[in-house]
C-alpha cells in the first residue's frame, strides 16, 4: 500500500473540505434565496424607499469590496436597481453616482487597510494549510508591486477580484498612494456603468441585468485571454523555455503528434509565421489589411444582396431600434446630435484638407495619395450604392435628412478617424508612447458616429455596418496597394 505523507493528506483534506463547504453554501443559497425578481425589487425600492435609496445603494457599494464580505453582497444588482429608481424620477442619478462612487472608494480603502494591518500575518500563518507557501506569497507581493494598480482597476469589473483585490493589495505591501488613484478611477467607471445601465433601462431592469452581465462576461474573457497570452509570450520568448516545452509535448501521446506534424510542415508554418510577424516583406501589416478588405467586402455586398430582395428592416435593425427606444432620454439625444455632426462633410472636408496639406508639406506622398484616393472612392461608392439599392430611410427621424438610406455616409466617412489614428501611430510617429490609446480613440469615435445615426432614427443598423464596411474597404485597399508598391519599388 502506498502511504500518503501527512502534509499531502492534510492539503487534500483541506481542499475536500473547502469544496464541500462551497457546495453546501451554494445549495443553501439556491434553496433559501431563489433568483431575484429585479422588476419586483425595483417597484419596492421606488415605492417604499424613495430617497433612502441613496443610503441603501451607498452602503452596499461600500460593502461589496469588503474582504470576503463582498462575495455575498449583491452590489451590482443594487447599482442597477438604484439607477432604475433614478430613471423613474424618484431620485437624482448624478447624486446617486457621486454617493455610490465615494462609498465604493471608501470600501476599497477600508479593505486595503484591513489587509495592510491583518492580511500578511494571517496569510503567512494560515496560507501553508491551503498551499500558499511563503515563497508563493512573496511572488504575489512582487506582482502587486509591479502590476497592482492595473489589477485593482480591471478587477472592479470582475466580481471575485473586486471583492478581494483591495485586501490582497494591502496585505502584499502595496503603497496606498499607488493604490488610491486606480481605486478612484476603477470604482468610478464600474459604479457609473451599472447605475447608468439601470437608469437607461428603467422600463426593463431585467434587460439591463442581461446587458451588463454580458458586458462583464466579455470584459472578463478579454482580460483572461490577454493575461494568459502575455504570460505565454513572456515564457516562450526564451529559447530554452521553447525547447523544454517541445520536449514535454513529445513525451506525451496527446501532444506528441502536434510536434511531429509541425516538423513535417515546418516550411509552410514558417511562411504563415512570417505573414503574422510585424515588419518584413509582406508581414502582419499586409495580412491585416487583406483580412479587413475580405471581411468588409463580404459585409458590404452581403447586405446589398439582402436589401435588393427586401429593403425593409432586418431583425437586427428592429432589435437595435428596440434598444434605442429603451435608452432614449433628452440629454442623450442632444449628445447624439452633437456626435453625429463629427461625421458630416461640414466637419470632415476641412479636416481631410488640413491633413492632406500637412502630409504634402512633410513630403509624405504615400499617405497623401492613400488619403485622397480613399476619400474620393468612399464618396463615389456611397452615391453609387445608394442609387443601386434605393432603400428608403426609417420613418420619423430626429434630424432632417434626404436621400436613400444604405449605406450610411456618416459611418463610411467616420473611418477617416481610424485611418488617421493608425497612420499617425504606425507610419508617422512609430515611437510615440500612447499609440494604443490613439488608435482606440479613433475606433471609438467612428463607432459613436455610426451608432448616433441609429439612435437618431435616420439610419438602420445595417446601413451603419454597410457604411463602416465601405470606408474600411476603401482605406484598406489603397493602403495595401501603397505597401505592395513600396515593396516592389525597393526590389
Amino acid at each position: 500500500m502506498i502511504k500518503v505523507p501527512e502534509t499531502k493528506r492534510g492539503k487534500r483534506g483541506a481542499l475536500i473540505g473547502l469544496i464541500a463547504a462551497v457546495a453546501i453554501i451554494y445549495f443553501l443559497y439556491k434553496q433559501f434565496f431563489p433568483e431575484l425578481d429585479l422588476q419586483e425589487l425595483l417597484d419596492e425600492f421606488a415605492n417604499f424607499l424613495g430617497a433612502w435609496t441613496y443610503l441603501v445603494v451607498g452602503v452596499l457599494a461600500f460593502l461589496e469590496t469588503g474582504a470576503f464580505v463582498g462575495l455575498l453582497v449583491p452590489g451590482e444588482t443594487a447599482m442597477l436597481i438604484g439607477g432604475a429608481v433614478a430613471g423613474q424620477g424618484v431620485i437624482n442619478v448624478f447624486l446617486l453616482i457621486a454617493i455610490a462612487w465615494l462609498m465604493a472608494f471608501l470600501g476599497d480603502s477600508t479593505s486595503f487597510w484591513l489587509g495592510h494591518r491583518l492580511g500578511r500575518e494571517f496569510i503567512l500563518k494560515h496560507g501553508p494549510k491551503f498551499g500558499i507557501s511563503h515563497e508563493r506569497y512573496e511572488q504575489v507581493e512582487d506582482y502587486f508591486e509591479k502590476h497592482g494598480g492595473k489589477t485593482v482597476l480591471i478587477g472592479r469589473f470582475i466580481g471575485l477580484v473586486r471583492a478581494l483585490s483591495p485586501f490582497v493589495a494591502g496585505s502584499s505591501g502595496m503603497r496606498y498612494r499607488a493604490f488610491a488613484p486606480y481605486s478612484i478611477l476603477g470604482s468610478g467607471l464600474q459604479i457609473t456603468l451599472h447605475i447608468l445601465a439601470g437608469y437607461f433601462f428603467a422600463r426593463s431592469i431585467e434587460a439591463a441585468a442581461q446587458y451588463v452581465g454580458l458586458a462583464a462576461l466579455i470584459i472578463g474573457t478579454m482580460i483572461v485571454v490577454s493575461v494568459v497570452s502575455y504570460l505565454a509570450w513572456k515564457y516562450l520568448r526564451e529559447p530554452a523555455n521553447r525547447v523544454r516545452l517541445v520536449e514535454w509535448m513529445e513525451r506525451r501521446w496527446y501532444t506528441g503528434w502536434t510536434v511531429r506534424l509541425a516538423r513535417r510542415y515546418e516550411p509552410q508554418l514558417r511562411w504563415v509565421q512570417a505573414r503574422f510577424t510585424p515588419g518584413g516583406t509582406f508581414g502582419l501589416e499586409v495580412t491585416t489589411l487583406l483580412a479587413i478588405i475580405a471581411v468588409a467586402s463580404f459585409v458590404l455586398f452581403a447586405y446589398v444582396g439582402i436589401l435588393l430582395d427586401d429593403p425593409g428592416p432586418t431583425p437586427g435593425d428592429l432589435r437595435a431600434f428596440d434598444f434605442t427606444d429603451l435608452i432614449q432620454t433628452g440629454w442623450l439625444t442632444s449628445l447624439a446630435k452633437a456626435v453625429t455632426v463629427l461625421g458630416s462633410s461640414f466637419v470632415l472636408l476641412p479636416l481631410v484638407g488640413v491633413t492632406a496639406a500637412i502630409l504634402a508639406l512633410n513630403q509624405r506622398w504615400t499617405e497623401f495619395i492613400v488619403l485622397l484616393l480613399a476619400w474620393v472612392t468612399v464618396g463615389f461608392g456611397i452615391d453609387w450604392i445608394k442609387d443601386w439599392v434605393a432603400r428608403p430611410r426609417p420613418p420619423d427621424g430626429m434630424v432632417e435628412v434626404a436621400g436613400y438610406s444604405y449605406p450610411s455616409g456618416h459611418a463610411a466617412h467616420s473611418i477617416f478617424y481610424v485611418w488617421l489614428a493608425v497612420t499617425v501611430a504606425v507610419r508617422l510617429r512609430p515611437d510615440m508612447a500612447r499609440k494604443a490609446a490613439l488608435v482606440t480613440g479613433g475606433i471609438v469615435l467612428a463607432v459613436l458616429i455610426g451608432l448616433s445615426r441609429v439612435y437618431l432614427n435616420v439610419h438602420y443598423l445595417s446601413d451603419v455596418f454597410g457604411g463602416w464596411a465601405l470606408g474600411a474597404l476603401c482605406f484598406s485597399f489603397f493602403a495595401v496597394a501603397a505597401l505592395l508598391a513600396g515593396q516592389l519599388r525597393k526590389n
